[in-house]
């Protein structure tokens, strides 16, 4: 039904309900076309009665059965005559006393299509007044009969007024839970707070938003609601939005740590309008992006300086491989030795450069992070000496994550060889996994050693920053911080009482569950689906298909039992697959992205935020390797 449609049709039910009479339609085969509220109310009727398609004969045998006829000696002989009567569709008027004592008349009339309308009046009070004119006729005079029909006419206005109030209290009724329903289905806490800091208003949103906290607020002061730690973050804004002052502003919740976008917006009576709104994985992305740019200036920064350095350091090597040849005395041929050194070790550096600058890619699969762990210390153990031990403590749930598992370990390696060395001959170094909430997977690298001097703290994640001198590159740390920062996660260095310490924060994801079923293949081009749905049948799926947002939409309304979503990001019109997965990704249903958008993309890298993104062109075994392996055998 269109929008134009709707509004006729709630305006024929409008002026339908303004009509003081009960009044209903039924069809040809007596089933209810339309009816008015005041049909509903006057006998008492159930809603499935007065919905649309009920049968007329079902509303009479309720009738019978709840004593609006009296004693009825043989009911279903009498809803069979009431049934006969109806098909006839002769016009018709009766008035009937009802078995309360109320009096209705009833007028039925054919209409050109089939079927009948009634109207139904209570001339209850007619009724009463014509008996009492009638037995005391001769004693009023004409002057009170003019009286009692102006009177009678005045009441008529009156009621006709009284309706019309009601039927707009209803409708202001339902537009304010119209409203209602809109607020409480965005995903963000709309409220008001009047002057004295108490909620007049919550859309029920608040624990969504910030973990932990009550959404029926109605009433409580805003420092009750929020607790006391976000509380102290908002204060200074409420406080200029009391004064008049409108704001926006970020902080991080301590439940969780999530990032939370708030707005504060005066009204005209004292009190303040408020929108807050979880933002965590647009902040995420928002990191990525920062990173993703950092990276791409470094390279166009450096691909041409490396390029130069590297056919200088060819040309030294090339005059020292000769000098070498040639019958040099003792002290000459250890200068040429160590010029070489040097320029091994120079193009070592460029290497790493190339590293940190190419175009590195993160590569989520599913990962199970205990294994990960058990792995790093089988392969740190034997790197360290004698006296330095490796603990491992791993209090992460038991959840399969999407990470890049190699890169992430490596950057553990990395940071366990750089604890090792400034343990020296003795002393622990500490890995500890753990997950704040369902947020972030926090990741400690701790040791014994004298911990960050404070040139350290300020300058270790600067490139080619090292306190190792000529045995280290500088690039170690910076390298972990890039593969965190490309996740949209942070990284932090700092001391403790027994060492340095470095934490790496990555984002939370819960890799998808393959458990064969329905699958929802999102896709505009049809040569690329073809493809696609091949490889989702050989994973064991059932495939349907859509090509644009809405189209999935609908159809995942239409099926709860879809499993699994896979989806384009570029699609046809103006939504695209990440507003898809925000609309139906359930736990139950997760929606993998896939995309052949360059890496630095904003797109792209909004998608990352989000979870793993398959790119263009991919293999069964790289949709496979996404979900979980255990749910996958």
């Amino acid at each position: 039904m269109d929008y134009a449609e709707q509004q006729k049709r709630a305006m024929t039910e409008a002026g339908l309900n303004l009509i003081a009479q009960a009044l209903s339609i039924y069809d040809k085969d007596l089933r209810l076309a339309v009816c008015n509220r005041r049909f509903k109310e006057m006998f008492d009727l159930p809603d499935r009665l007065v919905q649309p398609g009920a049968r007329f004969e079902d509303t009479i045998r309720h009738l019978v059965e709840t004593g609006e006829y009296g004693e009825v000696a043989e009911p279903e002989s009498f809803i069979r005559a009431r049934v006969e009567q109806a098909l006839a569709f002769e016009p018709h008027y009766v008035e009937r006393t009802r078995a309360n004592g109320q009096v209705i008349s009833i007028e039925g009339a054919p209409l050109p299509q089939g079927g009948w309308v009634a109207v139904y009046t209570d001339i209850t009070r007619t009724k009463r007044v014509e008996q009492l004119l009638r037995a005391r006729s001769e004693e009023l005079s004409d002057q009170l009969l003019a009286h009692a029909e102006e009177l009678s006419a005045t009441n008529r206005k009156l009621a006709a007024t009284i309706t019309a109030l009601e039927e707009a209290k209803r409708q202001l009724t339902e537009i304010e839970a119209r409203t209602r329903l809109t607020t409480e289905m965005m995903p963000a806490h709309i409220a008001h707070v009047d002057a004295s800091g108490h909620y007049t208003y919550s859309n029920r949103r608040l624990s969504a938003v910030l973990p932990g906290r009550p959404s029926d607020i109605l009433g409580m002061h805003i420092r009750d609601a929020l607790g006391a730690f976000a509380y102290q973050r908002i204060e200074p804004h409420l406080q200029a939005a009391y004064a008049g002052k409108s704001s926006v502003f970020e902080f991080t919740e301590n439940h969780n740590s999530r990032r939370i976008r708030v707005a504060f917006t005066p009204d005209r009576a004292g009190g303040v309008y408020i929108l807050s709104m979880d933002i965590t994985e647009e902040t995420q992305a928002r990191v990525a992006l920062q990173q993703s740019r950092r990276r791409a200036l470094a390279a166009q920064m450096t691909s041409g300086l490396a390029h130069d350095f590297s056919n200088l350091l060819t040309i030294i090597t090339g005059m020292q491989n000769k000098l070498e040849k040639m019958d040099l005395p003792e002290p000459a041929a250890e200068l040429v030795a160590g010029t070489q050194a040097a320029v091994r070790r120079g193009a070592r550096l460029l290497n790493r450069i190339a590293d940190i600058t190419g175009r590195r890619t993160l590569r989520p699969r599913a990962t199970d992070l205990h294994m990960l762990l058990q792995d790093l210390k089988l392969i740190a153990t034997p790197t360290l000496p004698r006296g330095v031990g490796l603990s491992v403590l791993d209090h992460t749930p038991d959840v399969t994550l999407l990470l890049d598992a190699g890169m992430l370990q490596d950057a553990l390696l990395n940071l366990i060889l750089n604890a090792r060395d400034a343990c020296g001959t003795s002393g622990l170094i500490t890995v500890s996994a753990h997950c704040v909430g369902r947020t972030w997977v926090e990741i400690s690298v701790g040791d014994t050693g004298p911990g960050f001097s404070p040139e350290a703290l300020n300058s270790a994640l600067d490139p080619f920053f090292t306190t190792k001198g000529g045995e280290g590159s500088g690039l170690g740390l910076p390298m972990v911080y890039d593969m965190v920062k490309l996740a949209g996660g942070d990284l932090q260095i700092g001391n403790t009482p027994t060492g340095a310490q470095v934490t790496l924060r990555l984002p939370y994801r819960e890799a998808p569950v393959a458990d064969g079923g329905i699958a929802l293949l999102v896709e505009d081009s049809p040569e690329l689906r073809e493809g696609f749905r091949d490889m989702l049948m050989e994973l064991g799926y059932s495939v349907i298909e859509a090509e644009t947002v809405d189209e999935a939409v609908a159809l995942a309304a239409d099926l709860d039992d879809i499993r699994l979503v896979l989806s384009d990001i570029r699609l046809r019109g103006d939504a695209t697959g990440i507003d898809l997965k925000r609309r139906i990704e359930t736990p139950d249903r997760p929606c993998i992205l896939m995309t052949s958008l360059p890496q630095d993309d904003p797109l792209f890298i909004s998608a990352q935020a989000t979870g793993a993104v398959l790119r263009k062109p991919f293999t069964t075994a790289d949709l496979s390797a996404l979900i979980r392996p255990e749910a996958a055998a």
